[in-house]
């Protein structure tokens, strides 16, 4: 996607890290007063189904036979560090939130396991803005014990630093960042651990146009990298379906969306697809349901995270969502919660899946920048969202999209 509620704390030695219709993506109900979404809410965000990007229905990967973090338990290393660089303050804090769970959850039992390899995270908070993201870092590539990068999250602020990340080096691994043109830039280091918005948004809108047959819809993007490159591929695969006369724009932090909720009502659409992050997303489609609007509302990764489903409240109920990103497998839900003391969200699959492809890498010998990225290159395996492997750019060679819905 992506374009953050934690406080760094800083450790020595640095990675850093930029199905069923019962697993549920959030792994718990949210029951809060919601104001004006209409009363108390008893939602989740639960998976539907996986599809390619013709909108068909796929077989899911088997969890079972993902990589274990914890390897055979005979590891040897000296102390290093994994960095995470990603949005863990600000409106959409719990996105990058969701994949530092994820990263610890995988360090965690790497470390009980391997005495003699211990490995630490430190992160560095972007708000996921591209300004802060580009001061942030050049202190990361500047780190010597940094070997590898988790992160960074969004889409705009890894078009902002890829360059920095690639002529240092580092191993840039983003759980997150879907807009196309990230692996169009040249650049050395960087691994994309899901699907881009050019496989995501024609998923979705050969989805909704071919299994639940929508014959208008209105495109509402906000003014990020991310909404601007999914909508397009959005608008692209949903030909006439996407109704130009009625798509409108909105931009990151607007809170009164009266505007679009007119025009939108105006157009009487089947369905409005809305391409943007849940901090919008929340109040625009309570806005919706207060104005009347009963078409079905349709969001992508940006939108897919429990803090939609707590702040909408019950506007959000039948809400579909997609993401490039895995639901939680029930042993990993409770791993995740165990430690964490919350449910994992969107994806906190990812951010253990890429630690764990580092960690192997790691207890395999390989321990600075170059050999790391030597092996993120060559790798070929299962994790619990997906098969990993990666092309010449970066690319993932198989991709899937899920689809979730509030319920």
């Amino acid at each position: 996607m992506l374009s953050s509620t934690w406080r760094s704390r800083s450790t020595r030695g640095v990675l850093v890290i930029g199905a069923a219709a019962s697993l549920v993506l959030s792994g718990c109900s949210d029951k809060s007063s919601d104001g004006g979404g209409g009363g108390n809410t008893d939602l989740s965000i639960q998976s539907v189904v996986q599809l390619d990007t013709a909108g068909k229905a796929v077989a899911t990967t088997d969890a079972g036979a993902a990589a274990d973090p914890a390897g055979d338990g005979k590891a040897k290393c000296a102390p290093l560090t994994l960095g995470m660089a990603g949005p863990l303050t600000g409106g959409n804090a719990a996105l990058g939130i969701n994949i530092i769970m994820g990263v610890k959850l995988a360090l965690d039992q790497h470390n009980k396991a391997n005495p003699d390899c211990q490995v630490s995270v430190k992160q560095f908070d972007t708000e996921g803005k591209p300004q802060i993201a580009s001061q942030v870092i050049p202190t990361i590539v500047a780190d010597p014990n940094i070997v590898a990068l988790v992160g960074p999250t969004f889409s705009g602020e890894t078009k902002a630093t890829g360059q920095i990340l690639s002529e240092a080096g580092m191993p840039t691994l983003t759980a997150s960042a879907t807009n196309p043109t990230l692996t169009q830039n040249g650049w050395k280091t960087f691994f994309r651990g899901l699907g881009n918005d050019n496989s995501q948004g024609p998923a979705v809108a050969n989805y909704l146009t071919g299994e639940k047959g929508f014959k208008k819809i209105c495109v509402v993007q906000d003014n990020t990298d991310y909404g601007a490159g999914l909508a397009q591929a959005f608008i692209t695969a949903a030909g006439p379906a996407a109704d130009a006369s009625c798509g409108t724009s909105v931009k990151e932090g607007d809170k009164d969306f009266s505007a679009a909720v007119s025009k939108l009502s105006a157009a009487k659409p089947d369905a409005i697809f809305y391409a943007g992050y849940y901090a919008e997303a929340a109040p625009f489609v309570q806005q919706l349901r207060s104005g009347g609007v009963t078409a079905a509302f349709v969001s992508a990764d940006g939108s897919n995270d429990p803090e939609f489903v707590r702040q909408a409240g019950s506007s959000s109920k039948d809400a579909l969502l997609s993401c490039p990103c895995s639901p939680a497998p029930e042993k990993f839900a409770a791993d995740y919660k165990a430690l964490n003391g919350q449910a994992p969200g969107v994806y906190s699959v990812e951010g253990y899946d890429l630690t764990t492809i580092l960690l192997k890498g790691i207890d395999a010998g390989k321990v600075t920048r170059a050999e790391l990225v030597d092996y993120v290159r060559n790798y070929n395996g299962t994790g619990v969202a997906r098969q990993y492997k990666w092309g010449e750019t970066g690319e993932l060679a198989n991709i899937q999209i899920w689809m979730y819905q509030v319920k």
